[in-house]
């Protein structure tokens, strides 16, 4: 395993030089499948208030090509995905007995007493009826994704972090990706992901929560036995950030390791169109940024789907279809449930003045986890 030495972002910052390239997003690096429509440059304002060029990129709910799965095994016999945990003994897991009588031995039982594992989708509207599910979505192919990077990539005054299933940026296959899949530890629940790092939103579209052109060095590093379908490539260009700026896999061009990484994963080094700024995997999971450095646009993400993550906005009146408050969507995908059941529990609570206690109490999670989910001023 390689010990990478990480730098202060400041000091990759210092090393941008006025007009320098940065290597802009380029749509013809992007698989011909990608996009169900040609991409277009269209007006946007970023983040920081300025207005600039975009491109907007439109993508079915998955490619057709793509092979997913497997999510959540019916039975400990069986073996599923992978998980990330983050309790006593964390690690990356193979989703099978071994993992699973593991999280027994620490109070988070998925199945009964024949071994076969309860399985619960997050779309549905409905919340698991026991205390510990595997969460596994169902797809929904009329689900169109709309996407925007900058043209022209922005340096931030400082980086964004990225919390639990915060935009990361979009892959060469099309696919977009996020941080952290929400933790059993707040949940209850697991949102299982398939052997390449992936699955679906309540929304009925599919997503990456990791580089999954490199995820098998992940494995390497981590003792996983599991091989992903996806062609593995060290050093290839996985995707772009929503800041527009190229991710690449764990090494250079030349299979040598990145040097001089800053907290983001990122540093200024030799790419295609020449030395730029640009992110690397890691070789542990999540092998995603940690952070962005650059300014991504307003409304960079949004979805034709009824609920999750960048859900069309919902008209109408009374109860949840009354208006989705900004964050909720967010707020529903890491605590395992549909937006619209977060937003009824509320509703029927108070609304915003709800107690959280006896909202928490509604939907069976505990009061902490909602509070640290819920979007301020609700989770203050």
């Amino acid at each position: 395993m390689t010990i990478r030495k990480m730098t202060p972002l400041s000091a990759s910052l210092l090393l941008l030089t006025p007009g320098m390239a940065l290597s802009n997003p380029d749509p013809a690096q992007f698989a011909p499948t990608a996009f169900t429509q040609e991409p277009e440059i269209v007006d946007c304002t970023l983040e920081d208030g300025s207005e600039a060029k975009c491109y907007e990129f439109t993508a079915a709910y998955k490619p057709e090509a793509l092979e997913i799965g497997p999510f959540c095994p019916t039975n400990l016999d069986e073996s599923g995905g992978v998980w990330d945990w983050d309790g006593e003994a964390a690690g990356l897991y193979r989703l099978d007995r071994a993992f699973f009588e593991m999280l027994a031995d620490q109070g988070y039982r998925f199945y009964d007493e024949n071994g076969d594992v309860a399985i619960s989708d997050p779309g549905s509207g409905a919340r698991p009826d026991v205390d510990h599910a595997c969460l596994m979505a169902t797809q929904d192919e009329s689900v169109v994704i709309t996407m925007r990077l900058p043209v022209e990539p922005v340096m931030a005054e400082s980086p964004t972090d990225l919390g639990t299933v915060a935009k990361v940026g979009v892959a060469l296959d099309g696919v977009p990706i996020f941080a952290d899949a929400p933790s059993v530890l707040d949940t209850g629940h697991l949102p299982a992901l398939d052997v390449c790092g992936g699955h679906i939103d309540p929304g009925g579209w599919y997503h990456w929560h990791a580089t999954a052109s490199d995820i098998e060095t992940v494995y390497e590093t981590e003792g996983v036995l599991a091989d992903c379908a996806q062609e593995q490539d060290k050093s290839a260009l996985f995707g772009y950030a929503f800041d527009g700026f190229p991710m690449f896999g764990s090494v250079e061009a030349d299979g040598s390791a990145p040097e001089a990484l800053d907290e983001c994963g990122g540093h200024l080094g030799m790419t295609a169109q020449g030395e730029s700024y640009h992110y690397h995997a890691s070789e542990s999971f999540p092998n995603l940024p940690a952070c962005l450095v650059g300014t991504m646009a307003e409304d960079n993400f949004s979805t034709t789907a009824d609920q999750g993550i960048g859900a069309a906005e919902m008209r109408g009146g009374g109860g949840p279809a009354g208006g989705m408050p900004p964050g909720f969507e967010e707020a529903a995908t890491t605590l395992g449930i549909s937006a619209e059941t977060l937003m009824k529990a509320m509703t029927d609570a108070g609304g915003r003045e709800a107690d959280l206690a006896e909202v928490a109490q509604a939907l069976g999670i505990e009061e902490e986890a909602l509070r640290a989910a819920l979007p301020t001023p609700g989770g203050q």
